[in-house]
């Protein structure tokens, strides 16, 4: 019967992680850091570097398109979308939010930001007509919230404050998740933290995490929601890639208690998470500058797929193809389960 259960269990432990990389191709080369993606029309679209914004037909590679937002050498790494525009803010102040028509490419500068704390770490859109974005807060320490709504931004009035050396990394463009009814922001640094948006009343609460945090470069680098309970959140220290302990941790109450995952035993440091959609959070998928990882329990067991060096962002395009992104390049993996 101990045999029995020892082959079965065996079996199961090689069944949950059979899958395997079939191919990675690059589709993108250019001299250009790139930290953050968005899917649309069969193209991906990327801004990054030196005020670059562009795409790469999915179907045909070298169908693409660059073009600069700006004459000055911003740095982007934001971007998002609703039914008709891009939007990106650059890093650093003055910070300027841009709009970009879907049809002509043509873009404007609609809000700007020229407070000298002013960092956009990530931007993203709850629906079509809402989204927030998040900046290092000002010598006050309070938390900085930009919002979208009825085609206007404006800074969120609120009281929440944040501890001395507490912000965010723009690192994927992904500290920032949502679901149904609330809207959850990752920070790091000497604190790494929760925060937890409502979206119906907009009120703000906090929770703490278990995550590795306490100096400058620790904490929460991503996280993403299946739902308005399960979350996923990775990170580590970026100074050290191959430190692993208390770097991923998971949520079953919408980011209230924090349960670390693996720690000790993943490939290191992660600069993006992403669950697999129709896969429940069962699946998914992590970056760091060096290497992939997977995990298919629910974030809880992780195996490295591949030593793919210079990634910070990703994005599942189907059910077995993911897009990356990172130092100079763009690519195509497609995994075999």
């Amino acid at each position: 019967m101990k045999k029995i259960s020892a082959i079965l269990l065996l079996s199961i432990g090689i069944s949950a992680f059979s899958q395997q990389v079939e191919s990675v191709e690059t589709i993108f080369s250019d001299k250009i850091s790139i930290r953050a993606l968005e899917l649309y029309n069969n193209k991906v679209w990327y801004t990054g570097t030196d005020s670059k914004f562009g795409f790469v037909d999915l179907k045909n590679y070298k169908e693409q398109k660059q073009i600069k937002l700006s004459e000055e050498k911003l740095q982007f790494r934001t971007l998002a979308q609703d039914k008709t525009c891009f939007y990106t803010i650059n890093i650093e102040s003055p910070a300027y939010f841009f709009t970009i028509d879907k049809k002509d490419l043509k873009s404007q500068i609609v809000f700007k930001d020229s407070v000298k704390t002013a960092f956009y770490d990530a931007l993203h859109f709850v629906n079509d007509k809402l989204a927030y974005t998040f900046s290092d807060a000002d010598q006050d320490h309070v938390l900085k919230l930009a919002k979208y709504k009825d085609g206007k931004w404006s800074i969120l009035k609120n009281s929440l404050v944040l501890n001395e050396g507490e912000a965010a990394f723009a690192a994927s463009n992904t500290n920032i998740s949502s679901a149904s009814r609330y809207m959850w922001i990752a920070t790091g640094g000497k604190a790494s933290r929760i925060i937890r948006l409502n979206l119906i009343d907009e009120n703000l609460t906090v929770f703490k995490t278990p995550f590795i945090q306490g100096e400058s470069s620790q904490g929460m680098y991503s996280l993403d929601f299946k739902d308005d309970k399960f979350g996923i959140a990775v990170g580590g220290d970026y100074t050290k890639q191959d430190a692993n302990v208390n770097n991923i941790a998971t949520t079953n109450d919408g980011g209230e208690t924090w349960q670390i995952q693996a720690s000790g035993k993943n490939a290191g440091y992660m600069t993006c998470v992403k669950i697999k959609p129709g896969s429940k959070g069962k699946e998914i998928i992590a970056v760091g500058d060096q290497h992939v990882s997977y995990s298919s329990d629910y974030g809880k067991t992780w195996k490295k797929i591949s030593d793919e060096k210079g990634f910070f962002v990703c994005q599942w395009i189907n059910s077995n193809s993911l897009v990356f992104a990172g130092k100079d390049r763009i690519v195509i993996m497609k995994l075999k389960f």
